[in-house]
């Protein structure tokens, strides 16, 4: 299990959860059944562009899967990423040169849009391309396998205009399946049980060249990659760089003034800076102490006076008060409903669907 500070870091830009939101409205589903028990807004999940955390992505894919019951939905939700949704790498790699250059784009620069998996040029078999799994666990593997599949794919044809499936083999890391047949129209072979995810591409085909291939529209595009690189790499945005620092934090939380020193500004200038990113220090605050309660309640065995203490309550009635204020339900009644939640998913992967 990863620690709470990787399981509650900003991680994944919300494009890919409005991805499953839109293929779930395409089903039929109304957004209050989208994001029932998923504690996302719909507004904020659509106009705030602030990264989920793996944690806020795992709710919504695991509802998806029970809403949908349809355990190739990241297949079906990959078919539909455009280009558009991997941001500026997403338009530097139909730019560029050939394939191969789109792929080390998508690989350097992977981590602008998501810190789960990447694509690579396997270097001792250059028609394979091989996805590293960074941040996945077993219950979301087949949704993130199967989305990063048919999105890259889709981004290569966009890229060639050549359509491969009928040369393309997947190497699918897991076994056959009832719903095997959703993979076999991935690609003109499928080989289950393989040791990662693999794509073995047609041979000659990393060389072939971008339709839209532009020297001078690549150059600005990877250069406002790179801007975004170094941004990240220096923490991110100021709401972002905060959210870290608390989740570091062990029931000591500081107050705005301090946490103004650690950033090296003025209070007034902290506060305006939030304003300017349309977030306020007790509301980060808030959220980061939400998260980690519901951690801690789902992931532990902690009591909850012990839940209370690591995050600075002293009492912990003002604890469960607050609590229920920020969900609706005591911290009791959540941890009761997580473990039954837990209980329900293990049943059905149990059984085939």
């Amino acid at each position: 299990m990863f620690n709470q500070q990787l399981w509650l870091s900003p991680s994944i830009h919300p494009v890919y959860a409005r991805l499953i939101c839109a293929e779930l409205k395409r089903r039929g589903f109304s957004e209050t059944q989208i994001l029932e028990g998923t504690r996302l807004n719909w507004n904020t999940l659509h106009h705030d562009n602030s990264f989920l955390s793996f944690d806020q992505m795992h709710r919504l894919v695991l509802h998806a899967l029970a809403l949908s019951q349809c355990p190739w939905l990241g297949i079906e939700v990959g078919r539909h990423t455009d280009v558009s949704a991997h941001g500026a790498a997403g338009y530097a790699s139909i730019v560029t040169g050939n394939v191969r250059s789109a792929v080390g784009i998508i690989n350097r620069y992977s981590s602008l849009r998501q810190n789960i998996a990447a694509f690579r040029i396997d270097p001792q078999q250059p028609a394979m391309l091989v996805l590293d799994e960074r941040l996945i666990l077993p219950e979301l593997r087949e949704y993130l396998l199967g989305h990063f599949t048919t999105a890259i794919l889709r981004l290569l044809e966009t890229a060639t205009g050549l359509p491969m499936h009928q040369q393309l083999t997947l190497h699918w890391p897991m076994p056959e399946t009832q719903w095997s047949e959703a993979y076999r129209q991935v690609a003109g072979k499928v080989q289950f049980n393989s040791d990662q995810l693999r794509l073995e591409l047609p041979i000659g085909y990393l060389d072939s060249p971008c339709l839209a291939s532009d020297l001078e529209a690549e150059r600005l595009a990877l250069r406002d990659c790179e801007n975004q690189l170094q941004r990240l790499v220096r923490g991110g945005s100021l709401s972002e760089r905060i959210k870290q620092r608390l989740l570091s934090c062990d029931s000591q939380y500081p107050t705005l003034e301090q946490m103004a020193a650690q950033e090296h500004m003025a209070p007034r200038t902290l506060i305006r800076h939030l304003g300017d990113e349309g977030v306020r220090y007790q509301t980060l605050l808030d959220d980061v102490r939400c998260d980690l309660a519901c951690w801690f309640l789902s992931q532990t065995s902690l009591s909850i006076e012990s839940v209370a203490e690591r995050l600075g309550y002293l009492d912990p009635t003002n604890f469960s008060r607050t609590f229920r204020r920020w969900l609706g339900v005591t911290p009791r009644g959540f941890r009761q409903q997580a473990r039954r939640s837990s209980s329900e998913f293990d049943a059905s992967t149990s059984t085939d669907l």
